[in-house]
């Protein structure tokens, strides 16, 4: 059994992360930490679990096997670096940090004490991704020559005179955030883009944002890979009702994912026009592959190389927007 503690309830995937973790039967949770207190000791009620202010004993506990961070993302790399310095393994929302130096600095303290650091990267393990890297790996797309996927909703607008819609009006904290709508939510696009076209090359942004914000929550960003083709990602908390979508180009084929729908043309299957195929099971979910990876020694299929080029193209693309300009990798 692993003991868990759970650091933070600041972002909104940290409810979903605790219910992850109570129906996994090899982990259990056993502490909250929150850097604000009264919401720490709220959740810490709620789970039936003890609340501790103090997060170097939290880390120090040698009852606390791993944590689950869920923090401002200003503030991962120092609690994640001291988590690994405690030789507690670490299960943490995205994006790791804000630049590749600080994601490298925090891989150093995690390699360095032999822990296991997972971040979540959901989308990774979906059937649809797995069916398109098959389709693109087995020659069925010919040349990739253009990849585009969106991931957007409404979560920033507001009603009634609200300034924002259902996500918290932190997640739109400069400091905190680092980023908004492309930091947060594209990086699902950013990842699945990643790993599918191969290293980037070059990366143009748009980062719109509202007068009422501090960070971007419209964003498009156009990626030059190193295999020659064109990402197009795009991202946004202002769009009502807006499905997820990735499509692949090919010189021989095309495929097209809309929420649950896949479907392909190919000059190499028997059968021309659009077919709907047969999907590959799901891979374990994030959680499950670290809590393996920690009891089994498995090796994820999540890595470190999806992790540092999802913070690269992050990083690349703040760095165009605020200078208007396409940046090099």
């Amino acid at each position: 059994m692993i003991k868990v503690a759970l650091l933070s309830r600041w972002h909104v995937h940290a409810d979903d992360y605790a219910n992850s973790a109570k129906q996994n039967p090899d982990l259990s949770i056993e502490l909250i930490w929150d850097e604000e207190r009264a919401r720490g000791e709220e959740w810490a009620k709620e789970l039936n679990v003890p609340f501790q202010e103090d997060l170097d004993k939290v880390l120090s506990n040698p009852n606390i096997d791993a944590v689950i961070v869920s923090t401002p993302t200003n503030l991962h790399k120092d609690v994640i670096v001291a988590a690994a310095k405690n030789k507690k393994h670490i299960f943490t929302e995205k994006v790791l940090a804000f630049t590749v130096k600080d994601c490298e600095e925090i891989y150093q303290a995690v390699e360095e004490n032999n822990v296991k650091l997972m971040l979540s990267l959901p989308r990774l393990t979906e059937n649809y991704y797995l069916y398109a890297q098959e389709a693109l790996d087995s020659g069925k797309l010919g040349k990739l020559t253009t990849i585009r996927c969106r991931l957007a909703h409404n979560g920033g607008v507001g009603q009634n005179g609200a300034k924002t819609g259902w996500l918290p009006e932190r997640f739109f904290n400069k400091e905190q955030a680092g980023g908004g709508a492309l930091m947060d939510l594209g990086a699902h696009p950013i990842y699945l883009t990643n790993r599918l076209a191969g290293p980037a090359k070059a990366v143009q942004a748009q980062l719109q944002k509202s007068n009422v914000f501090e960070v971007d929550d419209n964003a498009a960003v156009l990626v030059e890979y190193e295999s020659g083709a064109i990402g197009l990602i795009e991202s946004g908390f202002t769009s009502y009702g807006s499905p997820f979508q990735l499509e692949l180009y090919g010189t021989e084929g095309v495929l097209m994912i809309e929420e649950g729908n896949v479907r392909i043309q190919s000059s190499h299957l028997s059968e021309q026009g659009w077919q709907t195929p047969e999907l590959p099971k799901a891979l374990p979910m994030p959680m499950q592959q670290w809590t393996s990876a920690i009891l089994q020694g498995t090796t994820p299929t999540i890595t470190k190389e999806d992790v540092l080029a999802l913070t690269a193209v992050n990083e690349k693309a703040a760095q165009s927007q605020v200078e208007n300009k396409k940046i090099n990798m």
